[in-house]
Formats: C-alpha cells, structure tokens, sequence
C-alpha cells in the first residue's frame, strides 16, 4: 500500500470536517480499525479502497498519492505526459487541464497566505512574504519571457547576466527576515510578530476556516514534497 493512502484519508476527513467516529459507522468498521488504516499501522484491502473512495467521491489513484486529479475522467485519468512538437489535440487539452489545476493550487493557496497575513496585523511581515512573492513572480516571469531571444529586453532594467544571482539573493536575504519577524524577533525597519498565538494552525483548523481553498492548499504541499523528496 503506498504510503500516502493514510495521509489522504486523514485529510479528506479532515477536510470535510467529519469525526473518525462519524466515518468509522457510515463505512460499517471499528473506529479502532479506522484509526489504524489512517496511522498506517493497518493495510486495507481491494475492497474497502474501493469504498472509501466512493465515500469521499475520489479516485483510488488519488488515494494512493499517484495523481492531484480527485475523480475519474470518461477513460480514467492518467498524468500528463511530456508535451513534445507533434503534440495533438488530445495532448493539448491534457496541457491546458494541468495549467487550470496548477492555476487553482496556487490561487488557493495564495488566498490563504494572504488571509493569515490579515490575521497577523503586521506590516512587516506582510511586506517581506509580498516582496517574496513578487520576486518569485519576477524571475518567472522573465525567464518565460525571453524564451524567445527575439523579445525586446527594454522591459526590464536589470541585466540579463545580472537578475538571476541578484533575484536570487534577494529571496535568500528576504526570506531569513521573514523567519526572523515570524518568531517575533525585528529585522530591519520591522518589529517582530507580537501575536503569533492567533496562528494557531492545524488540518482541522485550515479546513474549518477555508473550506473551498483547504483541498488546494493540500495538494500543493503533497506535490511540492514529493519533488522535494525526488532530490534528496
């Protein structure tokens, strides 16, 4: 069983607010036994993958970590494949369906960046996870942009040889301020977070206050580590 079946099932319960308990009695099992295929202590059969895949109305590929995409397409659902030239229209709709998915993780999960800055009532830290932010946007931006040579470069002011090392610095230097400010200690012009007790956070709490958003916010850092794990 892979190894990310209990965090799914964690989450999605979690997700829709719903008590093992609650889950355990609408499935017909021990909430013990429950508890168990969520701890990864137990492994659960064909047939329970199965049903519990219609019971949070997801496909057992999703349960399994194996794709972002939750239900079952006409033909089932595999991961894009790799674009290449001769790329037909069936590929082409595959390529615009991961953009409008990669689209709504991000979106999503920005919105809830944003909302928990609010929370915070700190100008500092607001400003350097929005310089962050902004800076990343930039070097994307820019290296998209002059994937064609023949696009005129008058649109920035930095040199090419030049904006990638100091880009890059500068989300180094912005983000170990931003560690600083989180853990109430000043940086720069700012004073530390005062009130960092009102980021209380958890599954249960992030789906409780952001219903809609929660689902991509997950599946963002389910993508973002499995890269991550790929690397080390």
């Amino acid at each position: 069983m892979a190894n990310e079946f209990p965090r799914m099932v964690t989450l999605l319960r979690k997700e829709r607010g719903l008590s093992q308990k609650k889950v355990a009695l609408d499935l017909n099992i021990s909430q013990a036994l429950l508890s168990h295929y969520e701890k990864g202590i137990r492994e659960c059969g064909l047939d329970f993958m199965v049903k519990i895949a219609d019971y949070f109305d997801v496909s057992c590929d999703y349960l399994l970590g194996r794709t972002t995409e939750r239900s079952i397409g006409a033909g089932g659902y595999s991961k894009p494949a790799a674009s290449s030239p001769a790329a037909g229209p069936a590929e082409e709709k595959r390529i615009a369906a991961l953009v409008d998915q990669n689209r709504k993780l991000i979106n999503d999960s920005m919105s809830i960046i944003f909302e928990l800055l609010e929370q915070t009532d700190s100008r500092g830290l607001t400003t350097e996870v929005s310089s962050y932010l902004m800076v990343t946007i930039y070097k994307m931006i820019r290296l998209i942009y002059s994937a064609n040579t023949k696009n005129p470069q008058a649109m920035f002011s930095v040199l090419p040889e030049l904006y990638k090392g100091v880009s890059s610095a500068m989300q180094t230097v912005v983000e170990t301020k931003i560690s600083c400010l989180a853990a109430g200690k000043p940086a720069g012009e700012f004073n530390g977070l005062a009130n960092g007790a009102s980021l209380q956070l958890s599954p249960d709490i992030i789906s409780r206050k952001y219903p809609d958003e929660a689902p991509s916010l997950y599946n963002l850092i389910r993508e973002t580590e499995d890269s991550m794990k790929k690397l080390v």
